[in-house]
């Protein structure tokens, strides 16, 4: 049975595939070498991509006809096919997604009117939410120490030369942030993910201000209290390990870096009406978000991918337009500065990818292996590629709330 799905995988994924446009893709199986794609600059005019795929073992293309990305990601992983530059594969694939992309979201937008409001009826739960995270930050802090810089900063940097290192990018980042907050001194600052909480030591050590910090990560609250104590800074900066929905007051400054791509679509307003909510008066909040195209958004919202599937699950990444509704129904927050970073991404993912290649040796004495640094290799690729491709992009968002 398992031959005759992947026989059929192989005739309709090649017959896609002559379809393919924006560059040139080689394609090996059993000694058999075939070309598809039209060699031509993609309809951007940007530059045609050329990239090989070796296909080693044939259960790949009922894998991938099953589980589209998911599945091709998982193969990856157990070696059952190979590409001598994956992110040119990858980005060659987006083109064309793209294009799939423009003819099905219209459909996704007249269905959603009708099954939207059934899927909104899916309640908030706060043990989903920490399942969720836990399965992505919960690996191991010595594992995402082998790629990140020494804040731990785990979200996109600001490369303002191409000589840049990893960890001037994330201080560019992080005194953006602080900049456009206009923190100072006699600021009381809330952060809505605390990561590894380097953005509260940087806010509390280089501007005095205080600073709460909230995580449901129990790693990286562990780590946080810890780093406060080693810094000297727990007069400034208190540690919760709390849910945002649970969180009273209100605070001069708000901040959250790359936390709500784990907020489910449907809880937006709950996420955002929180924010307007814990923010005074007159304060300000920086919202820093990896976005997806509104044109690619409603489909995006309920489709299931390598992403969400295998590395954050519960994800979902929210269009611009989608956090403006959500904090225009919810409250009074002005939009007053958008910057996109969305290229730095790409170059932050490719310095992660290669640092975890080269300790990659590392892996088994933390009870990880081949397979770990493959879906991970195949995790920074496939974002670097939809970052490069600007399919998806980061954001930093800052807003006002009007008063004070």
């Amino acid at each position: 049975m398992s031959s005759r799905i992947d026989a059929v995988g192989r005739r309709l994924l090649t017959a896609g595939l002559e379809r393919l446009t924006g560059g040139t893709l080689t394609l090996v199986e059993a000694g058999i070498e075939r070309r598809f794609g039209d060699g031509l600059p993609d309809a951007a005019g940007r530059a045609p991509i050329a990239a090989t795929v070796t296909v080693h073992d044939p259960r790949t293309w009922g894998r991938v006809l099953r589980e589209t990305s998911t599945g091709l990601g998982l193969s990856y992983a157990d070696g059952w096919w190979e590409a001598d530059d994956l992110t040119a594969f990858l980005r060659l694939l987006s083109r064309n997604v793209r294009r799939a992309d423009a003819l099905l979201q219209p459909l996704s937008r007249i269905t959603g009117k009708f099954a939207d409001p059934i899927r909104r009826r899916r309640s908030p739960d706060r043990i989903r939410d920490r399942r969720n995270i836990r399965a992505h930050y919960d690996i191991g802090d010595d594992v995402f120490a082998l790629f990140l810089d020494e804040s731990r900063m785990y979200s996109c940097a600001i490369f303002q030369t191409p000589e840049t290192t990893l960890a001037q990018a994330q201080r560019a980042k992080l005194e953006r942030i602080c900049t456009q907050l206009e923190l100072g001194p006699d600021d009381h600052l809330l952060e809505i993910g605390t990561g590894w909480g380097g953005l509260a030591v940087h806010a509390a050590r280089e501007h005095g201000c205080r600073v709460t910090t909230t995580t449901i990560s129990d790693r990286q609250f562990a780590y946080a209290t810890e780093l406060v104590a080693r810094e000297g800074l727990a007069d400034r900066i208190t540690v919760l390990h709390e849910h945002y929905r649970d969180l009273t007051g209100t605070y001069d400054r708000l901040v959250s870096v790359e936390m709500i791509e784990a907020v489910d679509w449907r809880e937006y307003d709950d996420f955002l009406g929180a924010c307007g909510r814990l923010v005074r008066p007159g304060g300000r909040m920086v919202l820093q978000a990896i976005t997806i195209p509104e044109q690619r958004f409603d489909r995006a919202k309920v489709t299931q991918d390598f992403i969400k599937e295998v590395i954050f699950p519960g994800g979902c990444l929210p269009s611009t337009e989608a956090i403006l509704h959500a904090t225009g129904r919810t409250g009074d927050l002005l939009l007053v500065d958008l910057h996109d970073i969305g290229l730095d991404y790409a170059q932050t993912l490719r310095i992660w990818r290669t640092a975890l290649l080269e300790r990659s040796s590392e892996l088994p004495a933390l009870g990880l292996g081949d397979h770990f640094a493959r879906t991970f290799e195949f995790y920074f690729r496939y974002c670097e590629a939809g970052f490069d491709e600007r399919v998806i992009s980061d954001v930093q968002l800052t807003f006002e709330r009007p008063g004070g």
